[in-house]
């Protein structure tokens, strides 16, 4: 029995690590699909679909993060996960497509350094400690690819947290818009251990005036944050 019990374990630990981001990605996506959700159906717990699919929550919560940014779910903090109505999804995609990494830095350094204005005035909590998660969720992510959803996810927290239907669901296009593959080529191209210890100080210092409740401080962080990601991509 104690032999069968260590199997059964290393079969755990086997099938966890050989679950690719994409691999889970994948799978959340055609449970999304299934006749089992329908459009406003609330899905699992991430510790549900984690022991489902024998994976971390934080595998959980970054696959969710970057289907999120697709438009097909949504995510109330202290409620839940849903599934979006299809033409969210439809219209979300077609417009992140479309958009160039010239575009989506336009839209980012227009929109993102107005967002501490909403989240000092709305942010409660569980807001604060979902963007918390994100922002280490970067800090351990062991490839580029995990460091990206997370930093997609950081910033679609705050979006998140300023409490405004309209903004989150703006910001929802700009997230898709990330993941498309001509915007994931030049972060590769541009992608050094340097500008990621960067990064990550930079998404501290806007998390730490957030927590602080000080919005200018939080706008000066994410200004500077902003053009230097603008420089080094597309300079």
């Amino acid at each position: 029995m104690k032999e069968m019990a260590t199997s059964l374990h290393t079969m755990t630990k086997a099938s966890r690590a050989a679950m690719s981001p994409a691999a889970l990605e994948d799978a959340l996506t055609a449970l999304i699909d299934s006749k089992e959700y329908g459009p406003g159906d609330r899905l699992p717990t991430e510790r549900a679909l984690a022991e489902r699919y024998g994976v971390t929550r934080g595998a959980i919560r970054a696959a969710l993060g970057r289907i999120e940014g697709r438009g097909r779910i949504v995510r109330i903090v202290g409620s839940g996960t849903y599934i979006a109505g299809p033409s969210t999804a439809i219209s979300s995609s077609n417009q992140a497509r479309d958009a160039s990494p010239q575009e989506i830095m336009e839209a980012r350094l227009l929109i993102e350094p107005q967002l501490p204005l909403l989240v000092v005035a709305h942010a409660n909590g569980a807001d604060l400690e979902e963007i918390r998660i994100a922002m280490e969720g970067a800090e351990k992510a062991k490839t580029l690819d995990d460091f990206e959803a997370w930093d997609g996810r950081f910033h679609q927290a705050i979006a998140n947290a300023t409490h405004n239907s309209l903004v989150i669901a703006i910001y929802q296009m700009v997230t898709a818009a990330r993941n498309i593959a001509e915007w994931g080529a030049l972060k590769r191209r541009n992608a050094t251990r340097e500008r990621r210890a960067e990064r990550e100080t930079e998404h501290k210092a806007i998390f730490e005036a957030l927590q602080s409740r000080d919005a200018a401080a939080a706008q000066q962080a994410f200004d500077l944050h902003l053009h230097k990601v603008k420089r080094n991509l597309l300079s």
